[in-house]
């Protein structure tokens, strides 16, 4: 992982690879029982691993319902290839759909889509929020309880069933 893992914004002259969720998006989704790419303070399931204590949520046990925000950037695809395998979960990116990675992994895999309307405002690591991000977001379901979840959440967008 990169040493901005963990890090909404990055340090000056850096890119950033983490962004963390705004509460109110995952609360509309329901109850995960996992988070494997947790921040300190930032618990979103009722188990997070926390890489910045040495917890890689790539070795450990994906139990249950996983809420996914991955570090952004190549060190993504991992995380979604293991969401593609474990098939019960949310996922939320960048909306990037000409990469190879959106075709592999959600193109390639999801059973739905949200693309979220305007640009989402992420969390500092101290959890205020950050500016809008420059690009914009989307939730990707796999399975079909998270997909009917994303599609009554009530988050403005545009819903799409894969």
């Amino acid at each position: 992982m990169s040493a901005g893992f963990g890090n909404a914004l990055p340090e000056s002259g850096q890119r950033a690879t983490r962004w963390l969720t705004p509460t109110k998006i995952v609360e509309s989704l329901g109850k995960f029982d996992l988070d494997p790419c947790g921040a300190p303070g930032h618990s979103l399931a009722e188990t997070t691993y926390q890489i910045d204590e040495g917890q890689d949520g790539l070795k450990l046990d994906w139990n249950g319902r996983v809420w996914l925000n991955p570090p952004y950037g190549a060190e993504a695809n991992p995380f979604l290839a293991r969401m593609k395998e474990h098939q019960f979960g949310t996922a939320f990116l960048f909306a990037r759909t000409e990469t190879r990675a959106f075709f592999e992994y959600v193109w390639g895999g999801a059973s739905s889509v949200l693309f979220l309307k305007g640009r989402v405002k992420f969390l500092k690591p101290d959890l205020t929020e950050a500016q809008a991000a420059n690009a914009p977001s989307v939730l990707i379901a796999y399975g079909d309880y998270d997909s009917m979840m994303l599609e009554k959440s009530g988050i403005d967008g545009k819903f799409i069933k894969l």
